[in-house]
């Protein structure tokens, strides 16, 4: 799956580290529906791999992503008319799958945010589990000056900085940078160039490797999980998920490591 040919995305793979490149700089990475589609085929793959542990996203040309592409409206407006169904529905229902997808990966997914993180690519970076906002990065939810609401992604970014401030956002459709974004809690560092957007990818990629990937993946689902209901829920499903862990091959030869002073054999 990763060998075939993509148009609007770049894949690179170094040793546990997928480089993920969105590939349309021309209109600041805007999300087509092929690069939807292709974004989806690539998580459907990482969903079963987890010789993958970290997914490193980011845009190509200076830009992350620019939202969604006008292209793609205008396309689904010409069908409206002529279809049975509603495309715009479909097109929106698509990018949700697409997000929804993205946020439940096993694998560490980070994020490199420069210049424009607009709209469908805002929602793309309050799914990350780490992100680095930089000094050209420019934030909104430019959507209801558009006339139309934020309606994929306003859920994840009320998870992500809580529901006073998405409200702010989305409602006004204020702009932000770097520094501001980590405030909130949108980003987690912010690097004013490129050497330091590389010395803290290459920590944040270290200390991942630490990280048995099974564990991680598991851990991953556990708070996601806790973060849509009562934590009086989880406690069976979070101890049968521990006993699981902590009685396989990878709690084993981790306990072992650490009671023998030794690496993790994953490190």
């Amino acid at each position: 799956m990763l060998e075939q040919a993509y148009t609007a995305i770049k894949l690179e793979r170094e040793d546990h580290v997928l480089f993920l490149t969105l590939d349309r700089p021309q209109v600041r990475n805007a999300m087509s529906l092929t690069m939807v589609k292709e974004l989806s085929q690539v998580f459907n793959f990482l969903e079963q791999d987890l010789t993958v542990r970290a997914v490193v996203l980011r845009g190509e040309g200076g830009s992350f992503c620019a939202g969604g592409d006008i292209k793609d409206m205008a396309a689904a407006r010409a069908n409206a008319a002529k279809s049975e169904t509603d495309p715009f529905y479909e097109l929106n229902k698509t990018f949700g799958e697409l997000i929804l997808q993205m946020n439940q990966l096993p694998q560490v997914v980070i994020a490199i945010l420069d210049g424009a993180v607009l709209g469908g690519g805002f929602g793309l970076a309050c799914v990350t589990d780490v992100a680095i906002a930089t000094a050209s990065t420019q934030f909104a939810m430019p959507e209801t000056t558009l006339g139309i609401p934020p309606a994929q992604i306003a859920p994840f970014v009320v998870k992500r900085i809580g529901l006073t401030q998405a409200r702010r956002l989305a409602l006004l459709g204020s702009r932000f940078g770097g520094e501001e974004s980590v405030k909130l809690g949108i980003s987690h560092f912010y690097a004013k160039d490129e050497d330091e957007v590389q010395r803290l990818l290459g920590e944040t990629l270290g200390s991942v490797k630490k990280c048995a990937p099974a564990a991680n993946a598991i851990t991953k689902k556990l708070m996601l999980k806790a973060a849509e209901h009562e934590a009086q829920s989880l406690i069976d499903d979070a101890a049968k998920a521990f006993s699981s862990a902590v009685q396989g091959q990878e709690g084993i030869a981790g306990t072992m490591a650490f009671m023998q002073k030794k690496p993790a054999p994953w490190a």
